[in-house]
């Protein structure tokens, strides 16, 4: 009896120990694995791989301190071709170049009395043809006075040309003009008219060019030339580097609106001189004078000779 149950006893204590061998080879393979909850019992020794912490801790190692040439290098966008220039689309057939040649200027970009602007430039700077035409009107002299202050002498000196687009162009307040330009002078873009001057009602201001876009007209309709079409567009685009830029169809359009002589509305008349005024003061009575008899010539004595 007793032999048996210690025979059973055995058998059972064996099985235990199978099954706690077998079971603790799973939990360390699968530990091995990954994918075990527990951690080892203890710490791996010093110098020896471990996991994935040591894998971390490699890879946030700090690395090499790149050099400042290398900094630099990797800042530096890549090197490309030099970039195409595009020429500018071709807005008409006819070719413009800006009205003063050779000098640093300025302009106003607005209307202020008369659709015209004011180019500022040194004295003497060329004032040239804006387009291939004709000389139209030349007036070489000076005529302004700040007496009367008259509309068709406010631009001093001045010269305009018709030119092959249709359009009437003014420069005026020229210090002189060019010797070679007289009425019916045909020109090309770019020839010198005149010199950049302060005739005119420009004689109280620095130098500059009175420049001003129109139609034809007869030389009694002043008003006209003195400017219909706004220029600073045109002047923009012809500076810019856009020379077809052209004021023709604005030009008719406009002259179709307003006729070809429409009347005057601005600066119209000479400023009006003022009108005596009476003077109060009563004119002194002249005074009655005794009348002096002449003695005859015969009767004369020799210290009343003449």
């Amino acid at each position: 009896m007793r032999s048996g149950h210690l025979g059973r006893w055995a058998a059972v204590a064996g099985a235990v120990l199978v099954t706690g061998l077998l079971t603790g080879a799973c939990s360390q393979a699968t530990g091995l694995a990954g994918v075990s909850a527990g951690s080892p019992s203890t710490a791996p020794p010093s110098g020896a791989p471990s996991g994935p912490a040591t894998a971390t801790a490699a890879s946030t190692a700090p690395g090499p301190t790149p050099s400042v040439q290398h900094q630099a290098a990797a800042e530096q966008p890549p090197q490309g071709e030099e970039p195409v220039l595009v020429p500018p689309p071709k807005l008409s057939k006819y070719t413009y170049t800006f009205p003063v040649k050779g000098c640093k200027t300025s302009y106003q970009r607005k209307l202020l009395v008369l659709p015209k602007t004011t180019i500022w430039a040194g004295q003497g700077c060329a004032f040239v043809a804006p387009v291939d035409g004709v000389v139209d009107e030349v007036n070489v002299q000076n005529r302004w006075s700040p007496s009367t202050d008259e509309g068709s002498a406010r631009e001093g000196r001045f010269v305009t040309i018709v030119g092959d687009d249709g359009v009437r162009y003014l420069g005026g307040h020229l210090d002189s003009v060019a010797a070679d330009v007289k009425p019916g002078l045909r020109v090309k873009a770019g020839h010198v008219l005149g010199r950049v001057g302060r005739t005119g009602n420009a004689r109280d201001a620095g130098p500059n060019l009175y420049f001003a876009i129109s139609w034809k007209t007869g030389p009694a309709y002043w008003w006209v030339r003195r400017g219909m079409v706004e220029p600073w567009d045109y002047l923009d685009a012809w500076a810019k580097g856009n020379r077809t830029l052209s004021p023709r169809e604005e030009t008719l359009k406009l002259r179709a609106k307003l006729g070809e002589t429409p009347p005057c509305a601005v600066q119209c008349g000479a400023a009006r001189q003022p009108t005596p005024t009476p003077s109060k003061t009563p004119r002194p009575t002249p005074r009655k004078t005794a009348k002096v008899e002449i003695p005859d010539k015969n009767t004369l004595n020799p210290t009343t000779v003449p």
